[in-house]
């Protein structure tokens, strides 16, 4: 399949119509109709009603979306690794969730890039579903989350128990949620457990897609939150940060995900790297 279909498709998925694609990615209107005609014989399937307003997807259309996205990432996957082949023995590519990165992935891709310099390494951050997708799909060897979903093809192996804990850097000994609490984006499953925790609390005024750089905006001003015990530690030892401890803690244990199939040495030793960072913390 022409890749130019799928993001031809993509662009008016976005733009909401033939124009605004057009005019998106650089094409003229007629290319853009040329493409989705060819791209819908190609599938069987009308992906679009188009209006005066723009274009509609149909429920074909709607439903191709995932399928597209995915196809992208595959084919831009597939360039990213050609390209390397040359210059490096393997490419690897790593997904982990938004809170694991800091402490615990960063100092892994570190060490990595040390002992293997002749591997190329390509990381990205994503929760669950997500990630589970990407390895599905080939576009990650291996990843690290909260709560996977057994798959046929691929390894699951449990790393350690990740806790979270509500933490305040207020001189106060009274830290009630709301007045400068901030709540800190931990992804869909903190999510949840938050909400049932606090059903009677109110939105904080303050929202954090941050993950652990948000620690810095908790040390710079009065607040609390709720941040990975491994990161509050130093902290609470210096007394920079104090725990709340009468508040529920949530702990999620923290898995490794990767191809059942695997048998570079390199990409062994790798893995095994990763758990000597975990045993380190």
């Amino acid at each position: 399949m022409d890749i130019n279909l799928i993001k031809t498709y993509l662009a008016i998925i976005e733009t909401g119509s033939f124009v605004g694609a057009a005019n998106h990615i650089h094409i003229t209107q007629s290319t853009v109709s040329s493409r989705i005609k060819n791209l819908e014989e190609q599938i069987g399937q009308t992906l679009f009603i188009r209006t005066k307003s723009g274009a509609t997807p149909t429920a074909a259309g709607e439903q191709f979306h995932k399928h597209a996205v995915a196809l992208l990432r595959v084919w831009q996957h597939a360039r990213l690794d050609l390209s390397l082949a040359e210059e490096h023995t393997l490419h690897l590519t790593i997904g982990g969730q938004v809170s694991l990165w800091e402490s615990l992935l960063l100092p892994w891709l570190s060490w990595s890039r040390k002992t293997y310099p002749e591997i190329a390494l390509t990381a990205s951050m994503g929760y669950s579903t997500n990630l589970m997708d990407r390895l599905i799909e080939g576009t990650l060897d291996l990843a690290v989350m909260y709560r996977p979903n057994q798959r046929p093809g691929l390894t699951i192996e449990h790393l350690y128990d990740e806790e979270l804990i509500l933490v305040t850097s207020e001189k106060n000994d009274e830290v009630k949620p709301g007045q400068n609490y901030i709540f800190v984006n931990w992804g869909p499953e903190f999510q949840a457990d938050h909400a049932m925790a606090y059903k009677n609390i109110k939105r904080p005024a303050l929202n954090l897609d941050l993950g652990s750089i948000a620690m810095n905006y908790i040390l710079e001003n009065p607040s609390s939150g709720y941040f990975p015990a491994r990161l509050c530690n130093a902290f609470i030892k210096n007394n920079e940060l104090k725990q709340i401890k009468p508040a529920p803690r949530f702990v999620y244990p923290v898995y490794l995900v990767y191809s059942e199939n695997i048998e570079d040495e390199t990409y062994k030793n790798i893995i095994l790297g990763l758990k000597k960072i975990v045993n380190s913390l």
